[in-house]
């Protein structure tokens, strides 16, 4: 792990914030906190932190126009991964949470060896480079950048958080083999999918919305019923 990787957590129970920042910091992380969304909007510009510890309810602003305020910002903090808190038991959090750019959720209350293992996986995507030996993957018109961790169509970028790259990448790396949902979430996280998850299918959907010329007719996502999905070799 690097050590000098800075956490961000935007949470208005500072006893909460004291307890979670001394433990990620005892686990070798930096650590700062905002209490309330104006405070954390501007930290994130100012001190570019690796990951963002994202609270949904917020005094001045929810949580979620916190997540879609940084991943509208136009720069390089836009892609900073977040890992949004949310209500335990409330699955359309957890959805709307994604959709409006989250790459992970945590339901409160946690146990923090909980957070501190995803903070850790999600990082480790980030850092994870790949097979050296095949950077690029080249799909007809779209590219993807293992290195760069970015995708292309025609030499245009995709805007896809860093956990729907990881998506996009295990799938494209098994081009024509159909997976389950399951099998998916495994690659990328290191875990099973729960039962009750389809955060999966939500992420499905923006991945596509990105990189398909028609999104409710997909080309290079296809769905397989019943099983799972499948990323189509032959690409446009």
């Amino acid at each position: 792990m690097n050590m000098a990787q800075q956490l961000l957590m935007i949470e208005d129970d500072h006893r909460l914030a004291d307890m979670v920042g001394e433990y990620l910091r005892q686990s070798g992380y930096g650590f700062n906190h905002a209490g309330d969304a104006a405070t954390g909007l501007r930290t994130v510009q100012e001190q570019a932190p690796d990951l963002i510890i994202l609270d949904l309810m917020l005094p001045d602003m929810d949580g979620l126009e916190v997540c879609r305020r940084i991943r509208s910002a136009g720069n390089a903090q836009a892609r900073t991964p977040v890992l949004m808190l949310t209500a335990k038991g409330d699955p359309m959090d957890r959805v709307i949470g994604l959709e409006v750019g989250a790459d992970d959720y945590l339901p409160k209350p946690f146990e923090p060896r909980e957070l501190l293992a995803r903070v850790r996986a999600i990082l480790r995507r980030g850092s994870d480079m790949g097979n050296p030996e095949t950077k690029l993957l080249q799909f007809g018109s779209m590219a993807i950048d293992r290195d760069a961790r970015n995708v292309s169509l025609n030499g245009k970028p995709c805007d896809l958080t860093s956990y729907q790259f990881d998506l996009l990448l295990a799938l494209a790396e098994r081009a024509g083999r159909v997976l389950t949902r399951e099998q998916i979430m495994e690659a990328v996280r290191g875990r099973e999918l729960d039962a009750y998850d389809r955060s999966i299918d939500v992420h499905m959907g923006r991945i596509r919305a990105a990189i398909e010329t028609d999104p409710k007719n997909p080309k290079r996502i296809l769905t397989v019923r019943g099983v799972g999905y499948v990323f189509a070799r032959a690409q446009e």
